[in-house]
């Protein structure tokens, strides 16, 4: 019996905080949509082939625009390295696209507070930095080579054919012009659709692991193991542990951030919180593929500097956010425990939930169903090409 009573607590939970969150990921997928829709990943790619502060910032820019789940950005981090950008221009790419992203913004602002997005965007490209430096020391040479060499041999990891669309609109015109047009609509219609179909299993799985903690897992606990009462321990503590946390909690993108706003309730520090969301790309499905896409030990090293990168990056937003009196005191974020009820929630969720609706029959009715069979995939089966052009035609 308490096993029941245990299972139905930890899924109430999740379900309760499925609620708060779906509007703010119903608005953030579909701006990331008009963003995508609008901007040619291909004309910018040549531009990526050094690791020059010029380089890594168009990187940087181009994976900020071009959002999707971990897996996707890390099959188009691959892609790009194949097409002649630089492995460190590539892993700038990958970063950006799963970690300064509209809709990670959007949904960090609304369920732990706009201080969280702030230090997201601020920490994100001093990550950036340090993972280009990190690549200058310790992956060059031989083991680039390598690495190049196990690129090119195109062996399909997760979401290949998802990260080989560009259902961008070829059109000409204003930016207004080109969003309205029928083709416009149609290829914000396909992004909506593909990037949840990317990612919802991931969101899925993150609510019920952060269901379960939120019900099973005392909070006095917690702050025990954050060290809550020894502010320096915890401000060392926090980053490190931040990612090893994400790492086997297997889950990726902004599937994380539920179990972020436990493990902020639960007292862990505002650095190791943000170096828990950005560690969705050291998780160890993540690894695997690294392993398979540039070999063992370019894939060790991507880990090592990653991790090395995220927990500096955690360090360096704590102090720099702590004296000027933007770290969040609220240690009791209302996602875990505010239940479902009729208020600006519920309103909200159901003005997205028709938007959404509108999005998906869209998508169903210019033909692009099938798009949805290929997004597993593999690399080289002639996926990269203009997807918008074969199904915006029957608009």
């Amino acid at each position: 019996m308490f096993a029941f009573q245990a299972i139905g607590d930890a899924l109430a939970t999740a379900g309760s905080m499925a609620w708060q969150i779906l509007w703010p990921l119903i608005l953030g997928f579909a701006l990331s949509g008009v963003i995508q829709a609008l901007i040619r990943r291909e004309q910018i790619t040549r531009l990526m082939n050094t690791d020059s502060p010029r380089s890594l910032a168009i990187a940087s820019g181009l994976g900020a625009a071009s959002s999707s789940c971990s897996y996707a950005a890390v099959a188009l981090a691959r892609a790009l390295f194949r097409k002649g950008a630089s492995f460190s221009a590539a892993m700038a790419f990958e970063i950006a696209s799963t970690n300064l992203v509209v809709e990670l913004g959007l949904i960090l602002a609304f369920v732990m507070g706009w201080q969280f997005t702030l230090a997201e965007f601020v920490g994100g490209p001093i990550m950036i930095i340090l993972v280009a430096l990190g690549f200058r020391l310790w992956m060059r040479g031989k083991i680039t080579d390598k690495a190049r060499e196990q690129a090119e041999k195109g062996l399909a990891g997760g979401m290949e054919g998802h990260a080989g669309m560009d259902m961008s609109v070829q059109r000409g015109g204003t930016f207004w012009q080109r969003l309205f047009s029928g083709p416009g609509i149609t290829s914000v219609s396909q992004y909506f659709v593909m990037d949840w179909a990317a990612v919802l299993k991931d969101i899925v799985i993150g609510l019920l692991i952060a269901g379960a903690f939120a019900a099973w897992v005392p909070k006095a606990w917690l702050q025990a193991v954050f060290f809550v009462n020894d502010p320096t321990v915890a401000f060392v503590l926090g980053p490190i542990v931040g990612p090893l946390l994400a790492m086997i909690s297997f889950v990726c993108s902004v599937g994380n951030v539920p179990l972020a706003a436990v493990l902020w309730n639960g007292g862990i520090s505002f650095g190791g919180v943000i170096s828990f969301i950005f560690a969705d790309l050291i998780i160890i499905p993540i690894i695997l593929i690294y392993r398979k896409y540039y070999g063992t030990t370019a894939a060790l090293r991507i880990t090592a500097i990653f991790y090395g990168a995220m927990v500096l990056a955690g360090y360096a937003v704590e102090l720099i956010f702590t004296p000027l009196s933007l770290v969040p005191t609220n240690r009791n974020l209302t996602i875990v425990d505010d239940g479902i009820s009729w208020n600006y929630t519920t309103w909200l969720n159901i003005i997205f939930i028709l938007l959404g609706a509108v999005l998906v029959i869209v998508f169903y009715r210019s033909g692009s169903g099938p798009m949805l069979k290929m997004m597993g995939g593999s690399p080289d089966a002639g996926h990269d090409h203009d997807h918008s052009d074969h199904h915006q035609s029957g608009q």
